[in-house]
C-alpha cells in the first residue's frame, strides 16, 4: 500500500522520528496508549457535542491536541486545538458550541486515518526503503 500526498501530510515525519528516537523501546507501547486515549477523547468530544456542552469539549480536545502533537500528528492536533479554543470561547460567552460541529464531524475520520499511518510506520514488519535497515549499512 502506498501513501498518497495527502496521507504524508497528516504526519510531521521528522517530529515522529524524534519521538520514536526519544521514546526508544517504549515507543510502540506509548503509541498504543495514544490509540486508547485518543479514542476516549474522540468519543468524549462527540458525546459533549451531542449534549451541546462546550465545557465538556475542552479537556478531551486539549488532551488529544497534546498527544497528537507528541507523535507529529500536526493536522489532528490543529483540529483538536480548533475545537478546544472554540469551546473555551463558548464557555466564556455562555454559548452553545453549535459552530464547532463541522470540526467535530471531521475529527474521528482524521484520527483514524492518522492513527493508521502512525501504526503502519511503527510496525517492525513494514517494508523499508533500500539502503538502510537490518543487515545493511546506511550510506554515509
Amino acid at each position: 500500500m502506498t501513501m498518497s500526498v495527502d496521507d504524508r501530510s497528516l504526519v510531521n515525519w521528522p517530529s515522529y522520528a524524534q519521538a520514536r528516537a526519544e521514546l526508544g523501546a517504549n515507543f510502540v507501547r506509548i503509541l498504543g496508549y495514544f490509540r486508547e486515549d485518543g479514542l476516549k477523547s474522540v468519543d468524549a468530544i462527540e458525546a459533549a457535542m451531542r449534549a451541546r456542552s462546550a465545557v465538556a469539549l475542552v479537556v478531551p480536545a486539549h488532551t488529544l491536541k497534546g498527544e497528537a502533537r507528541q507523535f507529529g500528528a500536526d493536522p489532528l492536533a490543529d483540529l483538536a486545538e480548533t475545537i478546544e479554543v472554540a469551546a473555551r470561547d463558548c464557555v466564556e460567552r455562555r454559548d452553545a458550541p453549535d459552530l464547532i460541529l463541522e470540526a467535530v464531524v471531521k475529527l474521528r475520520p482524521l484520527f483514524e486515518q492518522t492513527l493508521t499511518l502512525l501504526e503502519r510506520e511503527a510496525n517492525p514488519l513494514v517494508l523499508r526503503k533500500p539502503g538502510g535497515g537490518f543487515g545493511r549499512r546506511a550510506a554515509v
